[in-house]
């Protein structure tokens, strides 16, 4: 415990005065809710062959579907995104392009490295009896989370658009954003539905995303203040609120196999309205979250999960997979390996978070090099590390 108390008081002491400890817990909290709704949510089936198939407890219990609501984090995660970012952007020293390779090299190297890794062991878990069906489920788990990347570097590169936007109409630089979302889910869900081409919820996916980011770009250029922060939570939560029973809108914000109808892939007007609401919650906590965050043993944690950000995002899927794969070959494991369609089964998902943890921060311990530059590695090694990446896209996005 005395080195436990010595490492509290030496990030305490580390933390400079201006840091803003209330932004850093916020993304931490959104940071957990992305493991702990994926191990919650990622059951597994075992067929006759032994190989594991991806399944979700919603199919079986739709009525949990409001556990998402507070599991679905990433409107949080954009809101801070977006403040963080133009707090950078404001800051930088040389120019935007050069202050956005640094913003996407920071973002790149995980994912290169847990994509390259998980290249290198597919042949060699083929060579110790795993399945190949094992190995595409587990290939499209590790990649599931990683269109995000892809998503909040798209968003990131539009911050100087984002800043004159906030510096033009304010708090309400997200509205034009939240009214092509409600104009394209009209036109794919109201009476002219089947006369639209299927790509159109595409179009969804950049102002969906950015709706979020752009809140916080406002926010951080103080545009957004407490009564912008009441007007956020109520009116996101009307909306919402609408959303559901009026237009019947599916309860779950995450996918649910067999269902038509989908909120976040790509985002509907449902996750906008939870991201508003969410947001104003954030505006009007900032301060209590700050004070909350001035004791040493609620701040320590929060640096350490904010250090180790896109460790956690990458490799919180292989946590559970390094648990579950082992476990395939004793057939069913309850809460791994067994159908989640009980109740005893939630039971013993829960029993094994804190199992699933343990294996992220063991794999964590080596993992979190991918964060650092990659100052040691030879244009031959880089290459090579794109070259599995791309490999691994391809088996995991099931084109070969």
């Amino acid at each position: 415990m005395s080195a436990l108390t010595r490492a509290v008081a030496d990030i305490e002491h580390r933390t400079p005065v201006h840091r803003d400890r209330a932004i850093d817990g916020l993304r931490a909290l959104a940071l957990l809710a992305v493991p702990t709704g994926h191990w919650l949510l990622g059951g597994f089936t075992l067929d006759s062959a032994g190989a594991l198939h991806n399944a979700s407890p919603l199919s079986s219990f739709p009525g949990f579907a409001p556990a998402g609501w507070f599991l679905q984090m990433l409107g949080i995660f954009f809101l801070v995104g977006g403040y963080a970012s133009v707090l950078s952007f404001r800051r930088r020293k040389g120019s935007t392009a050069q202050w956005l390779k640094g913003r996407v090299a920071r973002l790149g190297r995980p994912v290169l490295g847990v994509t390259a890794v998980w290249a290198a062991m597919i042949p060699v878990l083929s060579a110790l009896g795993v399945s190949h069906d094992t190995l595409r489920t587990g290939s499209t788990l590790v990649i599931q989370p990683l269109w995000f990347v892809g998503v909040y570097v798209g968003v990131t590169a539009l911050t100087p658009y984002c800043v004159r936007a906030a510096g033009t109409l304010g708090g309400w630089a997200a509205a034009p954003l939240l009214a092509v979302v409600a104009l394209v889910d009209f036109l794919r869900y109201g009476p002219y539905a089947d006369s639209m081409p299927s790509w159109i919820s595409v179009v969804n996916i950049l102002p969906g995303w950015m709706f979020a980011y752009q809140l916080g770009v406002s926010w951080g250029e103080k545009r957004i203040g407490r009564r912008g922060g009441w007007l956020l939570f109520g009116g996101g939560a009307l909306l919402f609120a609408v959303l559901l029973v009026v237009f019947h809108y599916p309860a779950s914000m995450v996918g649910v196999p067999g269902e038509a109808r989908t909120n976040s892939h790509p985002p509907s007007l449902l996750v906008l309205a939870l991201a508003a609401a969410q947001s104003g919650a954030a505006v009007l906590l900032r301060d209590r979250i700050a004070d909350w965050l001035k004791k040493p043993a609620l701040w320590a944690p929060v640096v350490v999960v904010n250090l180790s950000a896109m460790t956690i995002l990458c490799w919180h899927q292989t946590a559970m997979l390094a648990a579950a794969v082992p476990a395939s070959f004793a057939g069913r494991v309850p809460g791994l390996t067994t159908a989640p369609d009980t109740l005893a089964w939630i039971g013993e998902r829960l029993a094994w978070m804190p199992v699933f943890a343990v294996l992220l921060v063991l794999i964590a311990r080596y993992a979190r090099g991918f964060e650092a530059p990659w100052t040691k590695a030879t244009k031959a090694r880089r290459a090579a590390a794109g070259l599995l990446a791309a490999g691994f896209a391809v088996f995991a996005l099931g084109l070969a």
